[in-house]
This record gives C-alpha cells, sequence and structure tokens, in this order.
C-alpha cells in the first residue's frame, strides 16, 4: 500500500514538473522573447485576443485572463473600448464585470454597446460587432507596460461552445487603447 501512494506521488509529480516546464505562456514576465505591441501612427494601440497570452479557467470563467505588453511612445490619456462579437446588441451578456488592469489602475465595469458595427469584416454572422467604451487611463511617461483583461467572455474565436456546452452569444474579440483629445 505504501509503495502505491509512493509511486502515485512519483507519477503527479512528474507530470506536474513536464507540464509546466518551458511553457512561453505561462510566462508572465516580459523576457527577452516578449512581443510588445506597439501603437499605430494615429496613437491607437490594438490589442487582438487571438494575439495575447491567455489564461483560461474551467471551473470560473470569469477569472480568464488575456495579457499584452504594450510600448507606448505618446503620453497622455487613452479612451478605453472592448470590442466583442455578440449576437444580441441589446443585451451583450456580460454576466460579471470586465476588468482591465494598466500600469496599477483598474477599471472595473459591465460593458453595453455604445457603437454598433454592422457588416464588419472582423465578424461572421450571425454575429454583429458591438463597441463598448469602458473608461480610460492616463499614461505620464513612454514606456512599456502590462495590459490584463479579466473576463468570462475571452475565449478562442473559433469556440461556439463555452465550457458548460452552451451557446457562445457574445465573445470579447479585442481591446482598442485610443487618445483622447485634449
Amino acid at each position: 500500500m505504501r509503495f502505491c501512494w509512493i509511486y502515485l506521488l512519483a507519477i503527479i509529480f512528474f507530470t506536474v514538473l513536464t507540464s509546466c516546464a518551458n511553457n512561453k505562456k505561462n510566462r508572465l514576465t516580459g523576457g527577452n522573447d516578449t512581443v510588445f505591441i506597439t501603437q499605430r501612427d494615429d496613437g491607437t494601440i490594438s490589442l487582438d485576443i487571438d494575439k495575447a497570452t491567455c489564461y483560461h479557467n474551467r471551473t470560473d470563467p470569469s477569472l480568464n485572463t488575456a495579457e499584452w505588453y504594450i510600448k507606448i511612445s505618446k503620453p497622455g490619456r487613452y479612451g478605453v473600448w472592448l470590442i466583442s462579437a455578440a449576437k444580441d446588441t441589446m443585451n451583450l451578456g456580460y454576466k460579471a464585470p470586465v476588468r482591465i488592469d494598466f500600469n496599477g489602475e483598474r477599471i472595473e465595469v459591465k460593458p453595453v454597446g455604445n457603437k454598433i458595427v454592422k457588416n464588419s469584416g472582423e465578424v461572421k454572422s450571425p454575429f454583429f460587432r458591438a463597441d463598448s467604451f469602458v473608461g480610460s487611463f492616463y499614461v505620464q511617461n513612454p514606456g512599456q507596460y502590462n495590459v490584463q483583461v479579466i473576463s468570462e467572455k475571452i475565449m478562442a474565436r473559433d469556440n461556439k461552445i463555452n465550457w458548460q456546452n452552451e451557446p457562445v452569444n457574445t465573445m470579447l474579440m479585442s481591446v482598442m487603447l485610443t487618445p483622447m483629445a485634449k
């Protein structure tokens, strides 16, 4: 019996050790191979979920996280927009507030569709693109920053069924940081 427990612990230890070794998706710190997203000429920064490092929590999807490293060259105030693909633009269906962390500041909000974009090339029928303004951040100095978004709507774009085998009606597609006029 004692041999079985030792054998079982050895298998678990080996499994954990090999599954976590050299996994770049689990790295939170920006190393030499970290890809930074830079600003466009107009100052906008587009953070696509497809290009994020994502962490999925199957027991509590409201803790699903997308993370990016960005490089800001133009300081100032930036408006934060969440871009969602939604079937129902009147009710985006966010059960829990979306949390956005940037440079020690946090925005926590339940998104509503402020702007509906019909015939967007980014989404296919039966979805529409819903843009939600959620607040703003102030960047005092140019530099490298980390952005995290936590929401149950962070999932793979091709995933049409969520973790509870329910159809997906809304997916978070990207976060846009747009310079605000002075």
